[in-house]
C-alpha cells in the first residue's frame, strides 16, 4: 500500500531536505551529508531504532514504502538516515514487457518520490529488491524500467542518490546495469556465503560504480549442508559471528575505493528458514552475538554485556541423519560460557520444520512447537519424547544471561 498524497502530513510537506551528495576523489567514492562524510552503519529494518543508536548504526534500509512515513520520522527523532526502498516486482512474476504495467508501477515510484523527497531523514532512494529475478538477469526490460524510475526520480529529487538492489553480482547483473542504467548512482548488493569475495569479483566482472552491502549476515539456508529430507543445517549464533566478521571486513572494509558501508540483516526477528536463521535479536527482545560484532565493528568497542557462546546441539542416540523412531526418548546436549561470568538459562523447544522454505522477503509459514515433547531439561542438556507420528522436526537451544543477551542452536531431526 501507498500512502496517498492527499494524506501527505504537514511535516512531510514543509520539511527542508538533508542533502546528500556522491563524491568522486581519483578513484574513490564517498557520500556527505550536508557536506559532511557520511558512511553507511547500517541495518535492515526498522525496529529496535534506540538499540541500533547505542550500538553505533546510522542508518536503517527500508524494502517497500508502505510505513515510510513512519520510518522517516522516527528514524529523524534519533538522528539516523534512511535509505528509502521502493518495491518493484520480481521478474519471475511481473511481465516486464507489458508496457501498461511497468507504467503503473512507474507511477507509484513517482508519488513516493514526489511525497518524500524532502524529508531531512533521507538518505537516498533503493529502487528495487532483487527485481532481476534469479535466472540470468538479462532482460533489457527490466534494466530499462529501473533506469526510467532512477531518471525521473533524479529530476524530481536531485538532492539524493539513486540505488538498485540486486542478489549477489552473477549473470549479466553488473554488465547489465553498466549497459542500461546510467541513471543508478549505486549499486546495492546483496551477498550471504559470497560476501567475503564481493570486492574482487564485483572488480573482475567489470563493476564500476560504487556499492553498499545492502544484505549480508549468516549463509543463508540454500547454502548449508542439507539433511536427506531437505531441512538446511543452521550455524549456532556463535558460528554466525564469523561469517558477519569475514563479510564486512572483506566486502567493506577491504573495499574502501568503491564500498560506502552496509546494511546487516536483519536487525530485528523473522521467520526465514528458521525462526533464528537471520534475526540479530530473538522474538523476545533478546540480542545475538550478531549484535555484538557489529557493534564493535560500528563503534570500535565491544559492549559491556556480551552475548553468551553455545556450541552446536548434539543429540543421543545418534543414528545416521538423526532419523528415530516415533514416540523415542532422546537427549540434547550443549556446552555454554558467558564472557561475563553471568548465569546462564535455557529454553529448549521442540517444533515441526518449516514446511516451504522461502526467499526475497516472502512470508514463511511459522512452524508449530511441540511443548508436550519435553521431558526435562537444565541448562546444558533437555530429554524429549518425540511425536509419535512421523514428521521433520527440530530441536532448539535459547540460552539467556538475564541481561538481554542470548545465544541459539538447532538441529533437524526426522521421526518414522
Amino acid at each position: 500500500m501507498i500512502i496517498p498524497l492527499t494524506l501527505m502530513t504537514a511535516t512531510t510537506a514543509f520539511l527542508k531536505p538533508d542533502v546528500t551528495r556522491l563524491i568522486k576523489s581519483d578513484a574513490r567514492y564517498s557520500l556527505t551529508v550536508q557536506g559532511k562524510p557520511f558512511f553507511v552503519k547500517g541495518a535492515g529494518g526498522s525496529a529496535g531504532l534506540d538499540l541500533l543508536v547505542q550500538a553505533g548504526g546510522n542508518s536503517i534500509r527500508t524494502w517497500g514504502a508502505e510505513n515510510l512515513q513512519r520510518d522517516l520520522d522516527e528514524a529523524h527523532k534519533r538522528g539516523i538516515k534512511v535509505t528509502a526502498g521502493i518495491w518493484l516486482q520480481h521478474a519471475d512474476v511481473f511481465d516486464y514487457s507489458d508496457k501498461a504495467k511497468v507504467r503503473e508501477q512507474f507511477e507509484m515510484a513517482r508519488k513516493v518520490v514526489e511525497q518524500f523527497k524532502d524529508h531531512p531523514a533521507l538518505l537516498m532512494w533503493a529502487f528495487g529488491n532483487e527485481m532481476e529475478g534469479y535466472a540470468e538477469a538479462n532482460d533489457p526490460n527490466v534494466w530499462r524500467a529501473v533506469n526510467d524510475i532512477a531518471k525521473m526520480a533524479k529530476t524530481i529529487d536531485p538532492n539524493h542518490p539513486t540505488m538498485t538492489v540486486i542478489a549477489e553480482i552473477g549473470a549479466a547483473r553488473i554488465p547489465s546495469i553498466n549497459k542500461y542504467c546510467p541513471d543508478i548512482d549505486i549499486i546495492g548488493i546483496n551477498s550471504y556465503g559470497g560476501a567475503a569475495s564481493v570486492a574482487k569479483r564485483y572488480a573482475e566482472i567489470g563493476g564500476t560504480k560504487p556499492y553498499i552491502l545492502t544484505e549480508f549476515g549468516p549463509l543463508g539456508p540454500w547454502e548449508r549442508p542439507k539433511t536427506p529430507w531437505n531441512a538446511p543445517v543452521e550455524p549456532t549464533s556463535t558460528e554466525k559471528v564469523d561469517m558477519y566478521r569475514t563479510a564486512y571486513q572483506n566486502a567493506v572494509l577491504g573495499n574502501p575505493q568503491k564500498c560506502l558501508g552496509a546494511y546487516v540483516f536483519l536487525w530485528g526477528n523473522k521467520q526465514e528458514g528458521t525462526s533464528t536463521w537471520f534475526g540479530m535479536f530473538l522474538k523476545d527482545g533478546n540480542k545475538t552475538p550478531a549484535v555484538d560484532v557489529m557493534t564493535e565493528f560500528w563503534t570500535g568497542k565491544k559492549p559491556a554485556n556480551l552475548s553468551p557462546t553455545i556450541t552446536p546441539i548434539s543429540l543421543a542416540p545418534a543414528p545416521e541423519n538423526y532419523i528415530y523412531k516415533t514416540g523415542q526418548t532422546i537427549t540434547a546436549n550443549i556446552k555454554t560460557t558467558d564472557p561475563n561470568n553471568d548465569t546462564l538459562k535455557t529454553t529448549w523447544v521442540l517444533t515441526s520444520e518449516t514446511e516451504v522454505y522461502l526467499t526475497a522477503g516472502r512470508d514463511e509459514k511459522v512452524p508449530l512447537d511441540y511443548p508436550d515433547a519435553l521431558v526435562s531439561s537444565t541448562t546444558n542438556q533437555a530429554t524429549f519424547k518425540l511425536p509419535a507420528k512421523p514428521g521433520n522436526f527440530r530441536v532448539f537451544a535459547y540460552v539467556y544471561d538475564g541481561k538481554g543477551a542470548a545465544a541459539t542452536a538447532n538441529i533437524p531431526l526426522q521421526t518414522k
